[in-house]
């Protein structure tokens, strides 16, 4: 098996340098390259829908992004100990009729010892936005990267 590192336990170092990667893979949209991240058998629960493994990954993340179109993240460490790191986080997207959104949320993360992912729990909630609300425009440019994204 391949690390994927940093591995747990993680310091505040290592902690945000896994929330930058995440980040960084998710504003891919690609929903494969994203599941690499994750163990063979990796359980989620994301809002309303449980899935396990990464093929039921791919499927949830490749539905998502054919309907959250121009998805942009900001991920930022909230917590973490030992093979667990919290992430409080914001997306934007559009919807297919045009209407902008705003997600909050939180995640859960459990790694395994090899630095994947085997449990992620996010808890989203969406609010409607007008374009000329937009704050976040795709990937995180350099001089950004480890600055903590405002709430508002």
């Amino acid at each position: 098996m391949t690390d994927r590192p940093p591995l747990p336990p993680f310091t505040r170092e290592t902690a945000v340098q896994k929330v930058q990667a995440a980040e960084d893979a998710w504003n891919t949209r690609d929903p494969h390259k994203v599941s690499l991240a994750y163990s063979e058998d990796s359980v989620w629960r994301n809002r309303d829908t449980f899935v396990t493994g990464r093929a039921e990954i791919v499927e949830l993340l490749t539905a998502k992004w054919a309907r959250e179109l121009e998805y942009a993240l900001r991920k930022d460490l909230w917590a973490f100990d030992g093979n667990r790191i919290a992430v409080r986080f914001q997306y934007e997207c559009r919807d297919a009729d045009g209407q902008w959104w705003r997600s909050y949320g939180n995640e859960l993360w459990e790694f395994d010892e090899h630095g994947l992912m085997t449990r992620r729990e996010a808890s989203i909630n969406d609010v409607a936005i007008e374009e000329k609300e937009r704050r976040i425009f795709g990937p995180r440019p350099e001089n950004e990267r480890g600055l903590t994204f405002p709430v508002r």
